[in-house]
């Protein structure tokens, strides 16, 4: 008998697994925390035999090398990936003994990376289990754009065929377990579910239903933008990843923290937006501890920026370490545990903005001096329909682009109030009198606000985020 666990990172909308038998195992795409798979082993009593990464990732620092290193286990990489450091080359059709009847074989499967390599877990001979990482997901694929704009086309159709071999050489009963497609942006669409199988795919998958042609114009009219921090996922994971060090980050009193603020740095309040809104250092900026933490402070932070992590508890404190290891943020420049009673200096007052529903901002767009609206989220999400009037910058653009927000109190929206709590606290930090909308999107229209959509033909429309009823 097999097993196989799910690792999930949910903050990053991905997946890590590990598969094997009575005695060893196999680690799949390994998250940057090693311990967690040691940890997963060990529950099971077995020993980790083999890393192996489908690709090299745009969206997170792999825990690969360091988990081969800790293990002794042999670390093997798609051949024609380029790295730095040692490791065993997979070619396709390469197959290793996992346990007593348990094999592992390579297919190649480029499209989401040119050199991109799936796994089918073989009991007996028979496939059972297919690792997909970033090739066949859920109902969709991964990206073709991540690597280079010229490949963008080439590569599309290269998924597209990629995702019929896995098709055409997998029984319909084998369980697709991809690496992507949890909310993470290495995916192309939308998934629904998150369990599936070959022959559910077949039905169902857009590579699968359409022909190559639809498929790639499809493919290409969705691709929405991405983090900008993957720009240096990549060269990180082919450098060879240093170890993680969670040890807790010096700790800084209210004075260090305003002469961080003085420096430029980056003060990240890990509180939730409810506790931001209501008090906080002047300056600051919110990423929820709860929310996409890594994703979007590594989106919007310049890279290499030194931050002061604000938490409420020494737990929230060191799971937030933890997250922001995933995307290179490895080590804060110091740390703050407590309340801004603790934060702010004696002579000051914590700073403050107001939260309110879309019934309220209707209310205030019908009295004298319409407000500011300023909608957060992203072009395919505003092309399905967005308050009339309403300015459109995404969240990842709002930093660089504050001269463009009109004068006057800015209420700021998103889907669900994630993302605009964090465009509010930038707003906030740059002096601007803010409104945080905390409220669905599906409220908007119900409340007497007038809408209206862009043209379906816009570029982006196809493409909707996984996070859109929550954030």
């Amino acid at each position: 008998m097999f097993f196989v666990d799910t690792i999930e990172v949910a903050g990053l909308g991905n997946r890590s697994y590990l598969a094997g038998g009575p005695r060893t195992a196999v680690a799949v795409d390994p998250p940057r925390d090693a311990g967690r798979v040691i940890a997963a082993a060990a529950r099971r009593g077995v020993r980790i035999a083999y890393v192996v990464e489908t690709h090299l990732h745009n969206d997170y620092v792999s825990g690969g090398l360091e988990l081969a290193r800790l293990t002794g286990a042999a670390y093997l990489v798609p051949a024609g990936a380029r790295v730095a450091f040692e490791r065993v080359p997979v070619a396709d059709g390469d197959t290793v003994e996992v346990d007593a009847g348990l094999t592992l074989r390579a297919l190649a499967t480029p499209g989401h990376t040119p050199h991109h390599t799936s796994y089918a877990l073989q009991e007996n001979g028979r496939a059972v289990t297919a690792f997909t990482g970033g090739s066949l997901l859920i109902g969709t694929v991964g990206r073709p754009d991540l690597v280079e704009p010229r490949l963008t086309g080439e590569l599309a159709r290269a998924q597209h065929a990629s995702a019929h071999r896995l098709a055409a050489e997998l029984p319909d009963d084998t369980a697709v377990l991809p690496t992507h497609g949890f909310g993470s942006f290495c995916s192309a669409g939308t998934a629904e579910g998150d369990t599936s199988t070959i022959g559910r795919e077949r039905v169902g998958n857009e590579a699968l239903v359409k022909d190559v042609d639809a498929f790639v114009a499809d493919l290409l009219a969705g691709l929405d933008d991405v983090p900008a921090y993957y720009a240096h996922m990549g060269p990180a994971n082919a450098g060879g990843p240093a170890s993680v060090d969670l040890t807790p980050p010096a700790l800084a009193d209210a004075t260090e923290i305003a002469a961080r603020l003085a420096a430029g740095e980056w003060i990240v309040d890990l509180r939730s937006r409810l506790a931001f809104a209501a008090g906080h250092v002047a300056g600051a900026v919110n990423f929820e501890a709860d929310g996409q933490l890594a994703v979007y402070l590594a989106w919007l932070l310049p890279w290499g920026k030194p931050v002061t992590l604000l938490a409420e508890s020494p737990e929230q404190l060191a799971q937030a370490q933890r997250e922001l290891t995933q995307v290179g943020i490895d080590r804060p420049a110091a740390a703050a545990i407590g309340s801004p009673a603790d934060w702010v200096p004696e002579a000051e007052r914590p700073r403050a903005f107001r939260r309110a529903s879309f019934a309220e901002l209707a209310e205030a767009y019908d009295s004298p001096g319409r407000p500011v609206v300023l909608d957060v989220r992203r072009d395919s999400e505003r092309a399905g329909g967005h308050v009339a009037g309403s300015v459109h910058i995404p969240v990842h653009q709002v930093r660089d682009r504050l001269g463009e927000i009109p004068a006057g109190t800015v209420w700021v929206h998103c889907a669900g109030g994630m993302r605009a709590a964090i465009a509010a606290s930038l707003l906030d930090a740059a002096g601007r009198d803010v409104v945080a909308v905390d409220d669905s999107f599906a409220s908007a229209a119900a409340s007497g606000l007038r809408m209206t959509r862009i043209d379906a033909g816009s570029p982006g429309t196809a493409c909707r985020a996984s996070e859109d009823s929550a954030a």
